[in-house]
């Protein structure tokens, strides 16, 4: 099968969509796809290369505006190829309106389907704009996957598509966390961890209003981002220098070790921004019972309340400190929670899990297009 997947970005840059795009286009090549990721330069990256099996293109960068790369030669590109099947990742303008204007030469000939990763949330005055061009691209894909069953009835733009979307949650690949040796020896205190980038939608700050509820613990924040100097800041307002470390973004062989050093993890986060975390799967392959938020999106299809961990309302410090320090009181809560986590990670949400599902719908479109 001829795939190409197309985003604004690809490896070497580090996110969560270009991470999931990575670990599925790499996993299709290895079962024997031939497979293309088309994305816009940067910088001043190859404008082709080959990636451990991976063909990538990438098109010239006009400009960014609102962290959307503009891109004049990228439908341009995109009209030269011609793959079995298109998979574009969800929100990226410029990749919608691409695919909509080749297919619009193309007649409707060319089968793409769309991975729904969040609802534009904050940028609104591009919405205002984008908007019929968003609902145009959903209703002319053969499929619309979610990373959460949840997504599906709460999104405001999936709900009159409910019947071509398909969920299939993102998986990752286990093993470097499994046995990790820890980056630090444990302490006195329990050790919660955060990890992500440091944005307004993580709810960070929700999380640091609650730690002088819980005098048992510490707390390790990992990753950076804009919102680090409001997160120091609050911290040092509330006399916690000592409970607390930012100790920045933390390399890919050293991250195993810095789960395998906490105790229990937390997402707090605020806004349906949060569509999945994958630091959510990453701690469960660690093996930590995990505390998060009810966003109505994946995050509380990942951390089974009462079961891996415990799921409380967002921008609430007194219940996340209430859900924290049950298990910081609890050795064997912990430990109960966090082995359900991980059995359920390798069960249902490891990669070859997620492109077993992602072939499938694959197949499932193509046979519909050549009836």
């Amino acid at each position: 099968m001829n795939i190409l997947h197309v985003y604004k970005d690809y490896h070497p840059i580090f996110g969560g969509i270009e991470g999931h795009i990575q670990a599925l286009a790499e996993a299709q090549t290895a079962a024997g796809h031939h497979v293309t990721v088309l994305v816009t330069n940067p910088a001043r990256e190859p404008a082709r290369q080959t990636i451990n099996g991976v063909h990538v293109i990438r098109a010239g960068r006009l400009a960014t505006v609102a962290s959307t790369p503009l891109s004049l030669s990228l439908p341009w590109q995109l009209g030269r190829l011609q793959p079995d099947i298109t998979h574009l990742q969800f929100p990226y303008p410029v990749g919608e309106m691409s695919q909509l204007l080749v297919n619009w030469l193309a007649r409707g000939k060319r089968p793409y389907i769309i991975s729904y990763q969040s609802d534009v949330v904050k940028q609104q005055g591009i919405l205002r704009f984008y908007r019929p061009w968003l609902l145009r691209a959903l209703r002319h894909a053969s499929r619309i996957l979610t990373s959460s069953p949840q997504y599906i009835p709460s999104s405001p733009y999936l709900q009159p598509l409910a019947d071509k979307c398909t969920a299939v949650p993102l998986g990752i690949d286990p093993a470097p966390f499994l046995n990790a040796a820890p980056l630090w020896a444990k302490g006195e205190r329990v050790r919660i961890l955060f990890m992500g980038r440091h944005r307004y939608y993580k709810g960070v700050d929700t999380l640091i209003a609650a730690l002088p509820h819980l005098p048992q613990c510490e707390l390790i924040i990992g990753g950076d981002g804009p919102e680090r100097p409001q997160w120091e800041a609050q911290t040092a307002a509330l006399g916690l220098g000592e409970r607390v470390r930012f100790i920045g973004n933390v390399s890919a062989e050293d991250l195993p070790r810095l789960y395998a050093s906490a105790d229990i993890f937390c997402l707090p986060s605020n806004s349906r921004a949060e569509a999945y975390g994958l630091v959510l799967l990453e701690a469960m392959a660690s093996g930590l019972p995990c505390v998060t938020t009810e966003l109505s999106t994946g995050t509380s299809f990942l951390v089974q309340d009462g079961v891996s961990g415990f799921v409380v309302p967002p921008q609430e410090p007194m219940a996340l400190a209430h859900a924290l320090g049950r298990l910081a009181d609890d050795a064997a809560l912990r430990r109960a929670m966090g082995l359900s986590g991980r059995a359920r990670l390798l069960a249902e949400l490891t990669v070859p899990h997620m492109v077993a599902r992602v072939q499938t719908v694959y197949e499932e479109v193509l046979s519909a297009n050549h009836k």
